[in-house]
C-alpha cells in the first residue's frame, strides 16, 4: 500500500516507462527481474469537492481509477473521530478528553442508513457538516452537555473542541459523505498486489485523516487475521509529518506501534523523509535496514546516522541521484548502491500505450 502524497506520479505504476533504454533492460535482467510496469494494482483518489457522484479528483489518468470516502455510518460506527484532530498535539490539552466521549456516544446513537448516512436520536444526517452542527449543539447544550462532553468539563474546552472541529468541516466534508448511492464502491480494498492510495490534492489535515484511517484499518486487519503471511508493505513518504519527534497523535501512535510489532504481524513499514533526525526516535530505533540517499552536510552529522562510518556520512553528501548507502544486518559494513532507471511511468509524459486497450484507443493519449 503505497501512499501518493506529490503530484500525480504515482498513478502510472501500470504503464511501462517509455524512456527505458536497453541498458537499463540488461541492469534489470542482472538483478533476475523482468523490466516493466507492475501488472496488478489498484488506483485510488480523493472525489472532487462538491460533487454529487464522488468523481476521482485525478487530471492526467482518466480511467481505471476509484474514488474513496467514509460513510457517515462508518465514520460514527468505526470511531474515526479522533483522525480527524490528528495534528501533532499537545498531551496538556483538554478538549482531548471530549474527543473520547464524544466517540462513544456516536457508537451508541448514531443508527446507520442503507445510504451511508445516520440517525441520531430521530434526527436525520446526511453529511459531516451536520454532523458537525449536531455534535456542537449537543455539546452547547445544558441538558445533554454533561452527557456528550464528560462531566467536569468547562465551556471554555468545549469551546475549543467545537472550533477545531468546525475547522476540519471544509477539508474533510467530501471525505466523510452520507445519502451517497452504492457507498461500499468507494472502500479501498487491498485485493490487487499494489495499492495506490492518492492524497496528494487533499489538504494536510485531510491527509492525516486518510492516512490515519487507512493505517489503522490495514492493522487492524492484519490483527484480526493472526497470521503473517501474505505480508503487508506499506511506503508512507513524509514519514516526519505523520511520526514527529515532538508531541502525540493517533497516527503517531499507529506508526510506533507498527515499528515495533509490526514484522510480528506481517506489516513492514517503509517510511521516506529528508531528515530522519524529526522522526520520532523508537520508529528510527526499530528499523532494520536504513537507506540513506544525498543528505545535507548538517543532517549528516545527526545521531540518526551514527550507523555509518564516517567516510560514509562524508561520502553521502555527494551522492549522485540514483546512488544510494544501504545498512542491513546481514553486513557489518554499509554498502553502496545503484538503484536501475525505473521501469514503470513515473508521469503521464512517460507512460507507453496500455497493453490492454480496447479498440486500439489509448486512453492515456495526449497527456502529459
Amino acid at each position: 500500500m503505497i501512499y501518493n502524497v506529490k503530484g500525480e506520479d504515482l498513478l502510472f505504476l501500470d504503464r511501462d516507462n517509455s524512456e527505458l533504454v536497453d541498458e537499463d533492460r540488461d541492469r534489470y535482467q542482472r538483478l533476475g527481474l523482468p523490466p516493466g510496469a507492475f501488472d496488478s494494482v489498484d488506483f485510488y483518489a480523493s472525489p472532487r469537492r462538491d460533487d454529487p457522484v464522488a468523481a476521482p479528483d485525478v487530471s492526467t489518468r482518466q480511467t481505471g481509477v476509484t474514488s474513496y470516502f467514509w460513510t457517515l455510518g462508518e465514520f460514527c460506527a468505526e470511531g474515526l473521530l479522533p483522525f480527524v484532530f490528528a495534528d501533532a498535539e499537545d498531551d496538556r490539552q483538554q478538549y482531548t478528553i471530549i474527543i473520547h466521549n464524544v466517540v462513544a456516544k456516536l457508537r451508541d446513537a448514531a443508527e446507520g442508513l442503507p445510504d451511508g448516512g445516520i440517525a441520531i436520536e430521530g434526527e436525520t444526517v446526511t453529511n459531516f457538516e451536520s454532523l458537525s452542527r449536531v455534535i456542537a449543539d449537543r455539546l452547547q447544550d445544558d441538558l445533554t452537555s454533561a452527557e456528550w462532553a464528560g462531566r467536569a468539563i468547562g465551556q471554555g474546552t468545549v469551546n475549543a473542541f467545537v472550533r477545531r472541529l468546525f475547522g476540519a468541516v471544509p477539508h474533510l466534508k467530501h471525505l466523510i459523505r452520507g445519502n451517497v448511492p452504492n457507498p461500499d464502491r468507494h472502500r479501498i480494498q487491498r485485493q490487487a498486489q499494489v495499492t495506490v492510495v492518492d492524497i496528494h490534492n487533499l489538504n494536510d489535515r485531510a491527509k492525516r485523516f486518510v492516512v490515519g484511517v487507512t493505517l489503522r484499518r490495514a492493522f487492524d486487519e492484519k490483527e484480526r487475521a493472526g497470521q503473517q503471511r501474505p505480508l503487508l508493505f506499506v511506503v508512507l513518504d513524509e514519514l516526519n509529518k505523520y511520526a514527529p519527534r515532538e508531541g502525540s497523535s493517533p497516527i503517531k501512535e499507529i506508526l510506533v506501534d507498527m515499528s515495533e510489532r509490526g514484522r510480528s504481524l506481517g506489516i513492514i513499514l517503509i517510511g521516506a523523509q529528508q531528515t530522519a533526525s524529526e522522526v520520532e526516535r523508537r520508529i528510527v530505533a526499530n528499523s532494520s535496514l536504513r537507506v540513506v540517499g544525498r543528505l545535507d552536510a548538517a543532517e549528516a552529522g545527526r545521531d540518526e546516522y551514527g550507523f555509518l562510518p564516517a567516510v560514509h556520512r562524508q561520502r553521502s553528501t555527494i551522492l549522485k541521484p540514483g546512488t544510494m548507502i544501504l545498512s542491513q544486518p546481514e553486513l557489518p559494513i554499509p554498502l553502496v548502491t545503484q538503484f536501475p532507471f525505473p521501469a514503470w511511468a513515473t508521469r503521464a509524459s512517460e507512460a507507453a500505450p496500455s497493453k490492454a486497450v480496447d479498440d486500439g484507443e489509448d486512453p492515456l493519449r495526449g497527456l502529459g
